[in-house]
C-alpha cells in the first residue's frame, strides 16, 4: 500500500496546477511570502499606513511636525470548501492511481476552479466602495469599447496606476469588439496589462454557495447536495470588471491532506481522497478605486 500512497502523491503534487491552467483569476494571486502570519492559522495580517501631508514651511519656527500611524489589520481567510471521493480497490496499483489522477484533475477543473473563480468575482463586485458604471446591455462592439474607455478614465482619474490593471470580459462581448474597426479596438485593449475572457457562468455579482448536505427541493427550495454554487437571487450578471491586481488581497491554499487506503477505509472497499480548497479574496480598504465593475440590469 505504501506504494500505492506515493504514486498518488505524485499525482497531488500537479493539482496546482490544474488549478493554474484553468482559472481565470489565479493571474491575481498574491505572494504569501509578503504577508504575515496571525495569532492564529485562519488569519492574516497586513500593515497600514496613514500620515499627515505637506504644511507650510516658517522660516523662524522651521517644520511642522506631522504624525504617522502604523497599524495591522487582522485578516480572515473567507473561503473554505472540501469533498472527498473514493476510487474503487477493484482497480489495480497502476489504473487506481491513473483514475485517481484523472478523477483529481477533472474535478478540479469543472467544480473546484470555477466556484473559486465566481467566488472571487463576487466578493470583489460585493465589496463597498468600489467603482461602478450604470448598470445595463452593451448592444455592440462600439458600445463595449466605450464602456471600457469609461472605466480607464474612472480609474484614471483616481489615480490607480496603469500598470497591473487586468480586464475580465465576457467572451460574447471580447468578440463584439473585433467587429469595430481593428486599429481602434487594438489600442483600447492593449492598454490593459491582462485581458481575461470569463464564460457567463461563473461571472455574477453575487453567488450562493451550497453546503452540500441540505436537500430542501421537496419545499421547493434547492437540493444542495449537489454542492458547488448558483448565481442568488440578488445576483447580476457581469458584463466585465478591470482589476487593479494591487487592490486585492487573494491568497488560496489547495490540500489534498489525506489519502486512506481500503484497508484503513472503515465505509467502504476503496481509496479515500479529501480535496481542500481554503483561501481570501478580499480588497484592500484604501484600495477600492482599483475596482470597476460593469453589469448588465
Amino acid at each position: 500500500m505504501a506504494n500505492s500512497i506515493t504514486l498518488f502523491k505524485k499525482y497531488i503534487d500537479l493539482l496546482d496546477e490544474v488549478y493554474q491552467n484553468a482559472s481565470v483569476t489565479s493571474a491575481l494571486d498574491g505572494d504569501m511570502t509578503l504577508v504575515q502570519m496571525g495569532a492564529n492559522t485562519n488569519e492574516i495580517v497586513i500593515p497600514k499606513i496613514s500620515m499627515d501631508g505637506l504644511a507650510d514651511y516658517d522660516r523662524n519656527g522651521g517644520y511642522v511636525h506631522g504624525d504617522v500611524t502604523l497599524t495591522n489589520e487582522t485578516v480572515k481567510f473567507n473561503y473554505d470548501r472540501g469533498r472527498k471521493f473514493t476510487v474503487d480497490a477493484m482497480d489495480n496499483e497502476e489504473t487506481a492511481g491513473l483514475a485517481f489522477g484523472k478523477l483529481a484533475a477533472e474535478f478540479i477543473r469543472t467544480k473546484v476552479v470555477p466556484e473559486m473563480d465566481a467566488f472571487r468575482f463576487a466578493t470583489y463586485a460585493g465589496t463597498a466602495g468600489i467603482s461602478k458604471a450604470t448598470a445595463g446591455t452593451l448592444a455592440d462592439g462600439a458600445a463595449v469599447l466605450a464602456a471600457l474607455v469609461e472605466a480607464q478614465n474612472k480609474m484614471d482619474e483616481d489615480e490607480v496606476p496603469q500598470e497591473n490593471r487586468h480586464l475580465f470580459i465576457t467572451p460574447t462581448l471580447h468578440n463584439m469588439i473585433y467587429a469595430v474597426d481593428t486599429t481602434k479596438s487594438k489600442e483600447v485593449l492593449n492598454s490593459f496589462a491582462v485581458v481575461q475572457k470569463v464564460p457567463q457562468s461563473r461571472f455574477y455579482t453575487a453567488i450562493d454557495l451550497y453546503d452540500g448536505k441540505t436537500d430542501n427541493s421537496g419545499a421547493s427550495g434547492a437540493n444542495e447536495k449537489v454542492g458547488g454554487f448558483v448565481k442568488a437571487t440578488t445576483g447580476k450578471e457581469i458584463n466585465f470588471m478591470v482589476i487593479h491586481k494591487p487592490a486585492l488581497l487573494q491568497y488560496p491554499k489547495h490540500t489534498v491532506n489525506k489519502v486512506i487506503s481500503p484497508d484503513a477505509n472503515q465505509d467502504s472497499d476503496g481509496w479515500l481522497f479529501f480535496y481542500r480548497a481554503y483561501g481570501l479574496a478580499d480588497v484592500y480598504e484604501n484600495k477600492v478605486a482599483g475596482i470597476y465593475l460593469h453589469h448588465k440590469a
